[in-house]
């Protein structure tokens, strides 16, 4: 995300003195909530979705998560870069290539 992008969120917060009711579990809710609204974009049908509904509920997610990174002091692209390193440990490509399989099963 654009440092402008991230500025704009935090000043949005900041002139609503919201920041007060952003601790890490409330945040960790909320992105759950506002993870279920995107979920539930694609109800009834995988293929037939309104997608400025789906870019409005992936925006609160996104918006509730850079606000958790900001309350808790991470780095995304530490913390994705981490993960990504044991995923690529835990899925081995010769392994998980083409499949579905959790890795327990590989």
């Amino acid at each position: 995300m654009i440092e402008a992008t991230i500025n704009r969120i935090r000043k949005f917060i900041s002139d609503r003195d919201w920041g007060q009711y952003h601790s890490p579990a409330n945040l960790a809710k909320s992105i759950s909530i506002e993870a279920n609204e995107l979920l539930e974009c694609f109800q009834w049908s995988d293929t037939e979705y309104d997608l400025q509904h789906v870019k409005e509920e992936l925006a609160d997610v996104l918006v509730y998560c850079r606000d958790l990174l900001d309350v808790l002091g991470l780095d995304e692209d530490e913390i994705v870069n981490m993960k990504m390193d044991m995923n690529e440990k835990k899925y081995p490509v010769d392994k998980a290539r083409g499949s579905s399989k959790k890795y327990t099963e590989l």
